[in-house]
């Protein structure tokens, strides 16, 4: 029986108490790596499982923590792990945030959406060193809410294969209600102060709901769980079999990266190529539109000629791929941005056009 008196149960403490300065270091590392190892794909049920079991049992480590410190609970079992609470709700959340960094950053594109990753990594080492705060009700709920809404608006699509505006929404009603329902026990435990406190924490987490959906709304939040993983500008995209035959102009000796065009030298009768890759969970349909745009110096913006869709099937490792062509460009910048049907941004693929007479230049060619 683990009792104060049981020899394993005071050598625990004793550790406990001669390393506590660096558990949140440790806890951090635990976290961030155990989910670097194990976690690969979005669509992946073991995946998508391990998250849910770590939100479900965040939850059930704040609702202790609050039970055994205002001492409701009668078996005395809970009170011989009340210090080991708060360092399971940092584990947990730790191990949610490092998870979505990783999630997040693949759908990020550019500009607002990479602000959204930066926010979830300071979350993500924030967290570590907040060990004192974190039995804080009001930062525990509101992080509670975050990490809840942030998992079910990718799990959602996931699981039914659908992904617009009503699955984003969906996502925030079920995390109202999960958080909702744990301040609402509390409350009725009488592990809150006053109804008044009820009211202030419900105010926030509503708070909180109307910014993420505002976000979102407005690009903020990265399109989870479409990620673009590839974009190119190429002379020729043809499809053969299950590749497509791509040709592009042959890099310049120090250009060892180069893979497609970014400067587009275009010729009589030429066709400019834009070629994307887009990961989507497996069964997943919808759209994609390339939104072809060019600048005007003249009007100082970026104006858009095309608007280009085609369907895709998520599944593939690589990404769905597709295509699509302009005849007529003029010369001068341009930009593709790959959207979703709702306007998410997936990626931006840039490129200057060059207009010349006759071809000075070599063609590469490859299947992608």
């Amino acid at each position: 029986m683990l009792t104060t008196a049981n020899p394993f149960y005071r050598k625990t403490m004793q550790l406990y108490e001669r390393y506590q300065r660096f558990l949140p270091v440790a806890s951090f590392l635990a976290g961030f790596g155990w989910d670097s190892l194990t976690l690969v794909r979005i669509d992946l049920l073991i995946d998508n499982l391990t998250l849910l079991a770590y939100l479900i049992l965040l939850g059930i480590s704040i609702t202790l923590q609050h039970l055994t410190e205002h001492r409701i609970l009668k078996a005395r079992l809970w009170y011989k792990f009340q210090e080991w609470y708060p360092l399971a709700i940092q584990f947990f959340l730790g191990g949610l945030f490092s998870a979505y960094v990783v999630y997040y950053f693949q759908s990020a594109s550019v500009g607002k959406s990479l602000i959204f990753v930066g926010l979830l990594v300071t979350l993500m080492v924030a967290n570590e060193f907040l060990e004192d705060r974190l039995t804080n009700i009001y930062l525990q709920m509101g992080l509670y809410f975050f990490a809840a809404f942030s998992f079910f608006i990718f799990f959602l699509p996931v699981i039914t294969r659908m992904m617009n505006w009503s699955m984003f929404l969906a996502g925030g009603l079920l995390s109202l209600m999960l958080v909702e329902g744990e301040l609402y026990l509390l409350w009725r435990k009488a592990a809150l102060k006053s109804r008044e406190q009820f009211v202030r924490v419900t105010t926030l987490v509503g708070g909180v709901f109307l910014l993420l959906n505002v976000l979102y709304a407005t690009n903020w939040i990265p399109p989870v769980p479409l990620s673009l993983k590839y974009g190119g500008i190429f002379h020729s995209v043809i499809r053969v079999e299950d590749r497509y035959r791509v040709k592009y102009e042959k890099p310049r000796w120090y250009q060892f990266f180069k893979d497609s065009d970014d400067v587009f030298h275009f010729g009589p009768g030429d066709k400019v190529f834009c070629f994307t890759a887009v990961f989507a969970p497996t069964q997943l349909k919808t759209r994609i539109l390339h939104v072809w745009q060019y600048y005007s110096p003249r009007r100082k913006e970026w104006v858009t000629t095309d608007r280009i869709s085609y369907p895709i099937i998520g599944g593939r490792d690589g990404g769905y791929r597709g295509f699509s062509f302009k005849r007529n460009v003029r010369e001068g910048h341009w930009r593709v941005d790959v959207v979703t049907e709702e306007g998410l941004l997936l990626g931006r693929i840039s490129f200057e056009v060059v207009k010349v007479t006759e071809p000075e230049y070599e063609l590469v060619t490859e299947f992608r």
